[in-house]
């Protein structure tokens, strides 16, 4: 009690000297309050981005595999490795499915696609290109280089990745188009193969594959593709895409099951548990059939990347953290020191008066913590009342920049498919279902503050408890004598 109370005479006897440690304390409660509750927050959007980010698989070559012993000097060489080439074993939508049977596995999407020809409507004519369609193509020689179409089916929306991309936008579209896509002979056609055909919505095509068997399908969307400068052919009429018709993957399925001899491709995408289970599952579908030139690869890159905004911010909170907490105990160790010189005398007088040198660094202890204390209130009052605000403004450029994203793979869908099922997971981070950071001052933060203002208090008053330690009264009197 008697610590406490000397400690109080002090505090209000001089009251400059006391205010400019609480400014300067209070400053320094303010910039932590506001950095923790951004810091705890970001970590607390990471963790819920990732969890609502769709882990992904994909099946890939193992190129460094079929790589490692090619060597491009030997003729005998190279003809081994286009035999190896040729001879991988490529998987089918029944693999897939056995794949897909995996504890470690959620979901999956693919992919299937198939080579027809046209019976009532023509092939736009371009430039001879032997190159499959993107994620198609294992290795084996596949008629769809020679057909006149390429019937590309989507098991789902999620599948479709060129809308979700941008590299394609549906330019028009039935009304009723998502909720019949999936599941019957619908087609989507680029514009370029309706205008070269003179179609419109709701007419239908037919497309034969080569035992004249033919299937008839409605147009339900028009897209065009978004073409890229860097990889399209300048002298090429046409967009690569114009005789690519999308469809769903049962109609897919259902031409193959009927012709055995019709070659399809598939690739597919498997949704995962957590990525440490990758290797794992690699191994499990290597004893399921899957040719160990083919090797499992993952989004966990693309998915990280899709917070780096948050872990930007996150990063900056604790650099701005590590800094304030740095100056802020250099400066108050300094304004210690002085205070201490000031005060020698006082010190003087109360050692000779008989207070241990204990009781009197527990008073100079005792008067930096309430000032501190009243200082660590008011700023964590000011902090919590501006967190928000800062940290909605370092996201501002992010968040706008996300919903334009959303905004723009909604308009690729033709604004039909905005709202559907996880659409936005693929390919891109979840952060427009926030509109803010929204960093909130909790018990967790408060705490932190308590624990970083108590350590600033005990660095501070080193200046204090050394000094009285080795400061001798009868030396000081003398002194000031």
């Amino acid at each position: 009690m008697f610590i406490l109370k000397n400690a109080w005479i002090s505090i209000k006897r001089n009251k400059g000297r006391n205010i400019l440690i609480g400014i300067i304390i209070l400053i320094i409660a303010c910039a932590c309050t506001i950095t923790l509750a951004i810091k705890n927050t970001a970590v607390d959007l990471i963790d819920s981005y990732k969890s609502a980010y769709d882990k992904e698989v994909t099946i890939g070559f193992n190129r460094e595999n079929m790589m490692k012993d090619f060597n491009p000097a030997d003729e005998e060489g190279r003809a081994n490795a286009r035999e190896k080439f040729d001879n991988i074993a490529s998987y089918t939508i029944n693999d897939v499915e056995a794949f897909a049977d995996s504890k470690y596995i959620e979901n999956y999407y693919y992919t299937y696609g198939v080579g027809l020809n046209g019976n009532n409507i023509e092939k736009a004519e371009i430039e001879a290109n032997n190159e499959m369609p993107n994620g198609f193509g294992h290795g084996k020689e596949n008629t769809m280089a020679t057909t006149d179409f390429t019937l590309t089916g989507y098991s789902s929306q999620e599948a479709m990745s060129e809308f979700i991309s941008g590299a394609y936008t549906m330019s028009e579209i039935t009304d009723n188009a998502w909720d019949i896509a999936f599941n019957g002979n619908y087609v989507f056609i680029n514009e370029e193969l309706a205008t070269f055909n003179n179609l419109k919505l709701n007419d239908k095509i037919k497309l034969e594959d080569e035992d004249e068997n033919v299937y008839e399908f409605e147009i339900i969307g028009i897209f065009k593709e978004n073409e890229d400068e860097e990889n399209n052919e300048p002298m090429s009429m046409f967009s690569s895409s114009v005789n690519t018709i999308i469809t769903n993957s049962k109609a897919v399925v259902n031409i193959t099951n009927g012709n055995e001899n019709l070659e399809a491709s598939i690739y597919p995408t498997f949704i995962i548990d957590s990525y440490d289970n990758v290797e794992k599952l690699q191994d499990e579908f290597y004893e399921k059939g899957l040719d160990e030139n083919f090797i499992l690869q993952t989004n966990e890159e693309l998915a990280s990347s899709g917070v780096a905004c948050i872990k930007n911010i996150n990063s900056f909170a604790t650099t701005f953290l590590v800094i304030t907490l740095i100056i802020g105990g250099i400066v108050l160790f300094i304004i210690n020191m002085i205070n201490i010189r000031e005060r020698k005398y006082e010190i003087g007088v109360l050692r000779t008066i008989g207070i241990s040198k204990l009781k009197l660094t527990m008073q100079f202890v005792a008067e930096l913590v309430i000032v501190s204390l009243i200082a660590l209130i008011i700023g964590a009052g000011i902090g919590a009342i501006s967190s928000k605000e800062v940290s909605n403004t370092l996201l501002k450029n992010e968040i706008n920049s996300s919903n334009e994203k959303a905004e723009e793979i909604g308009k690729n869908f033709g604004d039909h498919g905005k709202e559907r099922g996880g659409m936005h997971s693929k390919g891109m981070p979840v952060i427009e279902a926030y509109d803010s950071i929204d960093a909130v001052v909790d018990v967790k933060v408060l705490l932190e503050l308590l624990g970083i203002g108590l350590t600033l208090v005990l660095v501070s008053s080193i200046a204090s408890m050394v000094s009285i330690q080795r400061f001798s009264p009868l030396t000081i009197l003398k002194e000031r004598s």
